[in-house]
């Protein structure tokens, strides 16, 4: 293999490594202004898009240890990825996909799992990692406060009585 090959090999198999999901998706007839785009919102959503030669990568994720690919590369392809959670990546993904009816969606991998083009697309429907912990939170703050507030809740009547009791008096 050339070296500029091997490098371009090795640069995938960081990217793979170094994210805990990628999401490989066809970027047929794509503008340079949309794709340009496309990084801004990624990069917002703490992700990247990079254009990847198939054969190398192929190549490349047999070596991070994602497993072979099944000839399931083929096209013009890009591949996603990021630090933070999948579904803001993905969202970002589906929405632009959506504006732009050119970015199809492939297959992808959390945590060196398979992922179909279906399961990307409920990841996106899903919400974002701060609000699932903020709901979370939520529930599990519900029942101390009900807690609180029915064991106040005699209390506060038997101040109301005596208080109306002395009023009265």
């Amino acid at each position: 293999m050339r070296a500029e090959k091997q490098i371009l090999t090795k640069e995938y198999i960081a990217r793979l490594n170094g994210s805990p999901f990628f999401i490989v998706v066809n970027y047929k007839g794509l503008k340079v202004s949309h794709m340009t785009e496309l990084r801004k919102r990624l990069q917002k959503a703490g992700a990247e898009i990079h254009i990847v030669k198939n054969s190398l990568f192929q190549l490349a994720a047999k070596e991070a240890g994602v497993g072979e690919l099944n000839g399931s590369l083929g096209g013009q392809l890009a591949v996603v990825t990021g630090q933070k959670d999948i579904s803001s990546a993905a969202k970002v993904v589906k929405n632009f996909g959506a504006e732009f009816d050119r970015l199809k969606v492939q297959f992808g991998y959390l945590n060196n799992q398979r992922l179909e083009q279906a399961a990307i697309v409920a990841l996106a429907d899903l919400p974002s990692l701060d609000v699932l912990r903020a709901t979370l939170l939520g529930l599990l703050n519900a029942p101390a406060t009900k807690l609180v507030v029915l064991l106040n809740t005699p209390a506060t009547q038997l101040a109301r009585v005596i208080k109306a009791k002395a009023e009265k008096s």
